[in-house]
Parts: structure tokens; C-alpha cells; sequence
């Protein structure tokens, strides 16, 4: 029975190194990015994918917004995290543009930012964004594409790019910097041409 409690504890100590080791996420190149965009058929799915990638929202707050939400002259919106707590959250030019666009081409009267292509143009949801991305990504030749790795794409970009961390995590809207700092993924590269330039 010793023997069989010892076969038996096995199994865990792989499964916990390979939780170790998920923890560096993959992250779009802006090469990526602009495959995707490139590969975008519907106008709908380019201002969408501009505006995780610019605001860096989750998933669950995307599909929440409605079209009053937007502020295009400041180039903000309000989300609603999660415990449904209120931030600001910031768009680029690109993605004003590309919303202007989609709002402008459409001709329900939802409220909803976005919606489904297909009539009766309800509210798009989270399943509808992540299987639309996940087809994109397919057409890119890009794997694993859905809606949080823009979201830490723009962390790891803004961290590499030295936004202070505190100033990255009241932008993802989270409590503690523990998670923000989750998101900070070292960007390899970086760390070479930063030792070339202070240490050779």
C-alpha cells in the first residue's frame, strides 16, 4: 500500500512546475497586431480590436459598453470592472476613427456598443468577441488569439515602455499591484540592448 501512495502523490509534482511555468504568457508583436487588423473583414471587429488594444479592458467590460459610454472628444470611456467598480479607461486616435466608423455604419438603434452583424443586432457577448477574435487569428496564421492577451499585451508594452507600475494597474483596474506586476513580462530583447548600453 506505501508503494501505491507513493505512485498515486507522483502525478502532482508535475502539474505544479508546469503552473511555474505558465505564469510568462505570450504577448502580440505590434507585427501580430497589424495582421489582424489587416485580416479584419467587418469594420465592426477593427474598432474593436483597436480598442482592447489601445484601452487594454477586459472582455466582460467591452461587451457592457453602450454607445453613450464613449467620449470621443476626450477619447475615453467608462468601464465597469469587476465588483462593478467604475474607471476611466483611455483610446487612441485609430480607434476613434474605427468607432466613428462602425457607429456611423450602422443602422439599429441598440444601445450597445457592440453588437452581432446579423439581425436582430443584439448585444454582442463574450462568447461572440472571443470566437470572432479566435477566427481572425486563425485567418492571421496567429494562434491562441482572444481578448486577454490584449489586454496583456498593452500591460507588458506600457511596463516595457516605462509607464510607472502604479499608473498600469489603476489603468487595468486592478486592487492590488501584485497582479499588474503579473503582467509585467520582461521583454528579453530589452534586457540585451539595456546591458549593451550600461554594462559593455
Amino acid at each position: 500500500m506505501a508503494e501505491l501512495n507513493i505512485v498515486l502523490h507522483e502525478p502532482e509534482i508535475p502539474a505544479n512546475t508546469g503552473n511555474i511555468g505558465t505564469q510568462i504568457k505570450e504577448v502580440l508583436t505590434d507585427e501580430n497586431i497589424e495582421h489582424l487588423r489587416d485580416n479584419c473583414t467587418e469594420i465592426r471587429d477593427l474598432a474593436m480590436i483597436d480598442l482592447l488594444c489601445s484601452t487594454g479592458m477586459r472582455v466582460g467590460e467591452l461587451v457592457k459598453l453602450n454607445r453613450e459610454d464613449i467620449n470621443f472628444n476626450e477619447r475615453e470611456c467608462i468601464v465597469f470592472g469587476k465588483g462593478n467598480k467604475e474607471r476611466i479607461v483611455y483610446f487612441n486616435a485609430r480607434a476613434k476613427i474605427h468607432l466613428q466608423q462602425y457607429l456611423s455604419s450602422r443602422k439599429d438603434r441598440n444601445k450597445a456598443l457592440f453588437v452581432s452583424l446579423a439581425k436582430p443586432h443584439n448585444r454582442l457577448q463574450i462568447s461572440g468577441v472571443e470566437v470572432r477574435l479566435r477566427k481572425i487569428g486563425h485567418s492571421s496564421k496567429i494562434a491562441r488569439v482572444h481578448p486577454h492577451k490584449f489586454r496583456r499585451t498593452l500591460a507588458t508594452m506600457a511596463i516595457d515602455k516605462g509607464m510607472p507600475v502604479e499608473q498600469v494597474q489603476k489603468l487595468l483596474g486592478h486592487v492590488k499591484i501584485d497582479t499588474t506586476m503579473h503582467y509585467a513580462m520582461v521583454n528579453q530583447n530589452n534586457v540585451k540592448l539595456s546591458h549593451r548600453k550600461y554594462i559593455n
